[in-house]
């Protein structure tokens, strides 16, 4: 799921940068309230003091793909993704967003416009990429959100290496990205596989045919639906060379980089996992706020 974006058609062809970014009055205005506000922003995301590696590995011409996997909350990976590439490079990022995303209307079309968002397709990657833009995918999409009890930071790309086969046609590095602490906003009730799961995931295919989708019985502090304080913890990774090794076919070297970017984010995500462990400031407790893990100062 990717952030703001105006409306584009279902299936773009390859058009210019300019009408995917549909940049009206309204939007620009919007746009620049946004980063107004995340300017705004930068002192409070520095009391959660969230935990940030690599953005020193960002390439400097902006001309990168990153790849990452999509939380339980659904926003937190976006947004702060987003919010350190500026902050590191000074570049928007484009995210690359669910259908049901891409085809809003009204004012709900126009923040997704002012913050970046454009619909995930390979036509609209490809003309982003040909402009420059640093742009973001989450291969696993909405389906990578709804997670059940037990799913936690994994990562759901079955049959997903569109990503691989744009950033290879337009010779673009991918930088694989993950969060940790975005699936403990809120926890997943029960098993994809009990009672309520199978119950859920069937009521979900017959109203929408997308039983992969199915949203999960959730909670947040106790019984109720109040997020749970988390530390964020954001890994930026070292580029990976989409370029192909002479006479490697095609699907192969599309299957080779997929599954070396899903090892790295999994790595990534497990390596998180194990700092948070150690992390007195984990449940945000103000308390704790001095003894809070940072990375090494070569990676912050």
């Amino acid at each position: 799921m990717r952030p703001p974006f105006a409306p584009v058609p279902v299936e773009p062809s390859a058009a210019s940068l300019e009408a995917l970014m549909h940049d009206g009055r309204r939007v620009r205005m919007l746009r620049r309230c946004l980063e107004d506000v995340d300017d705004g922003l930068r002192p409070v995301v520095d009391l959660t003091r969230p935990y940030v590696e690599g953005r020193h590995l960002l390439p400097r011409d902006g001309r990168f793909l990153l790849v990452g996997n999509h939380t339980q909350a659904g926003s937190p990976e976006v947004v702060l993704i987003s919010h350190f590439v500026r902050r590191e490079l000074g570049r928007r990022v484009r995210v690359l967003a669910e259908r049901q995303i891409a085809q809003m209307r009204g004012a709900a079309a126009d923040f997704v416009d002012a913050y970046g968002g454009v619909l995930g397709h390979p036509d609209t990657a490809g003309e982003l990429m040909e402009n420059g833009e640093t742009v973001l995918v989450f291969p696993g999409g909405a389906r990578e959100i709804a997670k059940f009890k037990g799913e936690e930071y994994s990562l759901r790309w079955h049959g997903r290496s569109g990503f691989a086969r744009v950033a290879i046609a337009n010779a673009y590095s991918i930088v694989p990205v993950a969060l940790v602490g975005g699936d403990d906003v809120y926890r997943s009730v029960v098993t994809r596989d009990s009672p309520i799961g199978r119950a859920t995931l069937a009521v979900a295919d017959r109203l929408t045919g997308r039983s992969d989708m199915a949203p999960p019985l959730i909670r947040g502090i106790g019984p109720t639906l109040i997020p749970r304080p988390q530390r964020m913890y954001l890994r930026f990774g070292a580029p990976i060379d989409t370029s192909a090794p002479v006479g490697t076919p095609a699907t192969t070297w599309e299957q080779d980089v997929k599954l070396t970017v899903q090892s790295a984010v999994e790595q990534a995500l497990d390596d998180l996992l194990a700092i948070r462990k150690t992390d007195p400031f984990r449940a945000l407790n103000p308390l704790s706020w001095r003894s809070a893990v940072t990375p090494a100062a070569v990676g912050s």
